[in-house]
């Protein structure tokens, strides 16, 4: 007879919340009963909302995966950019250096000097403009675009001739930039200083040291 009504209580218990808060009231125990009732639905809404933080969070891993293949493939493309462009610019350089032992060359011949003009490379100095006769050194720099601190490169370079490898010096030194943009403090130094700058269609200033 009691198993059967025990059985009854508990599944109205279980089941029902208006029988549970009245047992619970009876007890003394509804107000802790609706407490965790309280609780249990907090919590529901928490486990959900922290579902939902973690799918956000895969969502934004997702998105930064994404992100670190498409940054990936940008630097690829521009490290084949740069290579490109470095290529090119090796290629302009060596272009512009042989072009200016030659257009060099031809000028001096004109002057009347017969100067093989070539390039210089030794331990701790590297010159793509050179050529000696008789008294006669000539030392400088080619490139596309020059100012006027190439003339101190030329002149730390003629320093390190002198003190490493006198045999490569002259007594006449003519320093010159050949370059196919010489800016404006370039030329203005170059007048006052006595190098010679030019480019392939003519003397930017003259030299005056011959």
């Amino acid at each position: 007879m009691l198993e059967p009504l025990k059985r009854e209580i508990l599944e109205l218990l279980e089941k029902d919340i208006e029988f549970r808060y009245a047992i619970a009231g009876y007890l003394g125990l509804s107000e802790l009963l609706k407490r965790l009732d309280s609780l249990a639905e907090e919590q529901t809404k928490t486990r959900k909302e922290v579902e939902r933080i973690w799918k956000e969070i895969e969502r934004v891993w997702r998105e930064i995966e994404r992100l670190r293949d498409d940054f990936n493939r940008f630097f690829k493309l521009l490290d084949a950019r740069l290579s490109r462009v470095e290529r090119t610019l090796e290629k302009l350089t060596l272009e512009i250096e042989e072009e200016a032992r030659i257009i060099i060359g031809h000028r001096l011949k004109e002057m009347g000097y017969d100067i093989k003009v070539s390039s210089l490379i030794l331990p701790d100095v590297e010159l793509n403009i050179y050529g000696v006769l008789d008294d006669i050194c000539i030392v400088g720099e080619a490139t596309v675009r020059a100012s006027s601190n190439l003339i101190d490169e030329v002149d730390e370079n003629i320093k390190r001739l002198r003190r490493s490898y006198p045999d490569k010096i002259r007594g006449k030194v003519i320093r010159v930039i050949y370059t196919s943009l010489a800016m404006p403090d370039l030329i203005e130094r170059a007048e006052s200083e006595g190098v010679w700058v030019l480019k392939a269609t003519e003397d930017i200033v003259k030299p005056k040291n011959f």
